[in-house]
């Protein structure tokens, strides 16, 4: 079974991923490989340079992410530029990962742009983990060192909750304590299995 996770960014998705992996899914995290397909020596790297130039490298040759960031995030057309050099090779990688999956695994891609990129269609169900908007802004500015307008911005750049709600066949609500979202997910992995 394919399965698609998503989520708004600081919903909760990597502890849902963490979860999933518990309960023996093979999880296939987008981010992970957007990391690998643009590391240094790539081709993905040499293009995104290509576009934005040498001030989205630190020191060493690597991508600076919150550089690029910086960049494109209040700038829907500018964040289209990685976008289309990064995705295609995301989605190529995954494929490979996914093929290389057990039979019968339940295979989750966490994907945090799947609304966005208009990818729920392609998965057998898919789950949000959702949160409000003001809980996302204090888990950015509590632990990634994020202003408020650089929080809200990046949900901006999102798509909107109700969006992702729209795309959703379970939704995971991570508002409450640890055990809840541990029981939340047990209760979605014995649907999947069952459905």
């Amino acid at each position: 079974m394919r399965v698609g996770l998503t989520g708004g960014v600081a919903s909760g998705k990597t502890s849902v991923g963490e979860l999933l992996v518990e309960h023996g899914a093979v999880l296939i995290d987008a981010d992970l490989l957007a990391r690998e397909v643009v590391a240094p020596g790539t081709t993905g790297l040499e293009e995104v340079v290509a576009a934005f130039g040498t001030e989205v490298l630190d020191p060493e040759g690597a991508l600076d992410r919150p550089a690029l960031g910086a960049l494109v995030f209040a700038d829907e057309a500018a964040r289209r530029r990685p976008e289309a050099i990064i995705h295609p090779r995301v989605r190529a990688r995954a494929a490979e990962l996914e093929a290389a999956a057990p039979a019968g695994a339940l295979v989750v891609h966490d994907i945090p742009l799947l609304v966005e990129t208009g990818q729920a269609d392609a998965f057998d169900a898919v789950i949000v983990v959702d949160a409000p908007a003001e809980l996302q802004v204090q888990r950015m500015v509590g632990s990634r060192g994020l202003t408020v307008a650089e929080a809200e911005a990046r949900i901006a750049a999102q798509a909107t909750r109700e969006e992702r709600l729209a795309a959703a066949t379970y939704v995971i609500d991570n508002t409450g304590t640890w055990d809840d979202l541990r029981h939340r997910v047990a209760e979605v992995v014995a649907a999947l299995r069952s459905g």
